[in-house]
Parts: structure tokens; sequence; C-alpha cells
């Protein structure tokens, strides 16, 4: 079954449950997808919705962040909220751990070490984990291995 569908149904589960925080959240999720469908002018591929929902992932990361630095509880609460509906749709997020063991092995795939490494290294790791890892994590455990 397709995402799309998925939160459609989910849509439709939420509405009759009275669930406004999920009914509001996959209404935000479709209509980033369907703005994305409309930019790129075809149906999105499952690897380009997964690809949105990340992105939307990592905007309610961020906002958690600022919200916190910026004294705003009630604010960070509800976009944490929102991230525990999106990723619930999401692949299984990977441990530090995990991504330290494939970091381990790219490095020594490639015969590279030291910081003029770090390009390859990432580019490698963000294609192989997108949507399984946050490049900001994925960059601070390079980061460490490479110095």
């Amino acid at each position: 079954m397709h995402l799309k569908d998925q939160l459609t149904r989910d849509l439709k589960a939420a509405m009759k449950a009275g669930d406004s925080l999920k009914k509001e959240t996959v209404r935000l999720l479709r209509s980033a997808i369907r703005n994305a469908e409309i930019d790129r002018g075809h149906e999105l591929s499952h690897e380009e919705t997964l690809a949105i929902l990340s992105k939307q992932a990592k905007q309610r990361r961020d906002s958690i962040e600022q919200y916190q630095q910026a004294g705003r509880a009630d604010l960070a609460k509800r976009e944490t909220q929102e991230l525990t509906v999106i990723n619930a749709y999401l692949p299984r997020q990977l441990s530090d751990d995990e991504i330290t063991d494939r970091a381990n092995a790219v490095i020594t795939e490639l015969g590279v070490s030291g910081m003029a490494a770090m390009g390859p290294v990432m580019q490698r790791l963000a294609a192989e984990l997108q949507g399984r890892a946050d490049g900001k994590r994925i960059s601070r455990i390079v980061r460490s291995l490479l110095n």
C-alpha cells in the first residue's frame, strides 16, 4: 500500500475518532505531499514521499529546538506531538551505534581518513541512510570518526 493511501485512511479514522492532533498533522503531511507533486509535475514515488515526510520531521525537530531555547515549552510540546505522529509513518530510525557501524564500513571501504574525506563519506551515507537517520546525527558521528 502506498503511503498516501495510508495517510488518507488515517485521516478518516482520526476524523471519526475526534483526534484533532492527528487529523491536523496528517492534513499537513498530505498537503506537503500534494504541493511537491504539483511542483514536480508527477505523482511521487514511495521514496520521494518518504523524503517529504523526513523533511517535515526535520522541520519539527528544528522547531522544537528553537522553541526550547526561547523558553516556549507550550509550542515545543505541540511540535513534539506532531513529530510523534510523523515518525509513525517513517522507517525505524537508526541508533547512533548502527550509524557508527555503517560509517566505519564506508570509511574502510573508501580507504580514507582525515577531515578531507568528510564530503565523500557523507555523500555515501546520506544516500544510504536517507529517511532512517538525520543528517546532523550522521555528520556528528562521521566528524568524530574522522578526527
